[in-house]
């Protein structure tokens, strides 16, 4: 296990990184990514790629799907048919062209707030309207309106549904039964479900993230999954992803767009990265969740001891902590703003996840305990101030 540095972060300041553009000092825990060095079995497949030192058009072959499936059949027991895999540039390119693919101009997609701020761009983006179920927070956890959601899938605008499994930026990692139960009252409703499964493989704790494409019986023929290493193992830059679409007629439609929309092809490094992670990444993997719920656990104790007007709301998935400063502030916005002007930390405001996020800050705890204790003094400081 201790082959894996999970200590020392990569200087990232002065690359290209999105998220280590910030002012020098300051601590960005905000976007999803690790400050983690990836898995040593991805970057030596990379190497081996680059040293070949001709890069000429890729597409993916069967080792590919292969390597896909068999990952989603080691680490979460339910297999992909190979036939099912189409290879996409990421997560995201593929929603907005399902979008675009499935539904129309002014079309209702459907999701669950609060949820991951691009869902939105991806619909209003592509003048479609989001209608959503928000989910249900009793204070303590959150929950689906079932009634609210059979009622919004029920409306005739209503063709599309995106679902976040497991759910950011709660954490949430639905059940089975949830699951089943969503695809149903979509097929039910003729609504295609589009579920965005990029954080599956990092459920730190209790029962495993159930993939939509297994649900059963007739359900199955109206989803669609989407999965990435890029969450995973850090290599958002890899730029691929996977559909899985177990209807051979969505299969086409889906197909038809990515290509249309030319998001469909790999760069050099996207497959020999991919097939490394799949196929090497389980011990890696492993030892970064051992490493995050060393991190939750000390974050949870220092805000329940240091900071009791905080709430730590999370789920059992992502590497990100989800908190209730409903007690302090009702603007996200500006408190996020607050505290990254007087401490340097960066957070993202609840607020742009919509629903009851205006009361929350989403906290990204992927990276070395040190980071993670600086980032803690920090939010202890500026929130202190912000009290005075």
């Amino acid at each position: 296990m201790n082959k894996f540095d999970f200590v020392n972060a990569p200087d990232r300041s002065n690359t290209d990184s999105v998220k280590w553009h910030v002012k020098k000092g300051d601590l960005p825990m905000s976007i999803a990514d690790m400050d983690f060095k990836t898995a040593p079995e991805i970057v030596a497949a990379m190497k081996r790629k680059v040293d070949l030192g001709v890069f000429g058009y890729e597409w993916p072959e069967d080792d590919y799907f292969k390597a896909v499936a068999d990952w989603y059949e080691k680490e979460h027991g339910h297999r992909p048919q190979q036939e099912w895999l189409i290879f996409t540039t990421g997560v995201v390119p593929a929603i907005s062209s399902i979008v675009r693919r499935v539904s129309h101009i002014g079309d209702n997609v459907l999701v669950q707030a609060p949820v991951y701020n691009v869902f939105y761009n991806s619909i209003e983006n592509n003048g479609r309207h989001v209608l959503s179920n928000d989910l249900q927070f009793d204070g303590e956890n959150y929950a689906i309106n079932w009634d609210d959601l059979e009622q919004k899938l029920t409306l005739p605008l209503t063709t599309l549904m995106i679902f976040c499994n497991p759910h950011n930026p709660i954490g949430k990692v639905w059940t089975q039964e949830e699951v089943q139960k969503v695809a149903e009252l979509c097929y039910q409703h003729h609504v295609i479900l589009l579920s965005d499964e990029i954080h599956g493989d990092l459920v730190r704790k209790g029962p495993d993230y159930t993939p939509t494409f297994s649900v059963n019986g007739p359900a199955r023929e109206n989803v669609i999954s989407l999965v990435s290493p890029s969450k995973t193992f850090n290599v958002a830059a890899l730029h691929a992803a996977t559909a899985i679409v177990p209807n051979s007629n969505l299969r086409a439609m889906v197909n038809r767009g990515l290509n249309s929309d030319e998001v469909a092809e790999p760069n050099l490094l996207a497959i020999p990265g991919t097939i490394a992670a799949y196929e090497h990444g389980h011990n890696w993997l492993k030892a970064l969740i051992k490493q995050l719920n060393v991190n939750f656990t000390y974050a949870e104790e220092f805000i329940n001891k240091n900071l009791p007007q905080v709430k730590v709301v999370t789920g059992a998935a992502t590497y990100l902590i989800w908190l209730d400063v409903s007690q302090i502030s009702s603007d996200s916005q500006k408190l996020a703003e607050y505290l990254e002007k007087t401490t340097g930390l960066v957070l993202s405001p609840g607020s742009i996840y919509r629903g009851n996020g205006h009361d929350f800050l989403r906290m990204n705890l992927a990276c070395p305990l040190t980071m993670v204790k600086d980032g803690l003094e920090r939010l202890k400081a500026g929130l202190t101030e912000y009290l005075a």
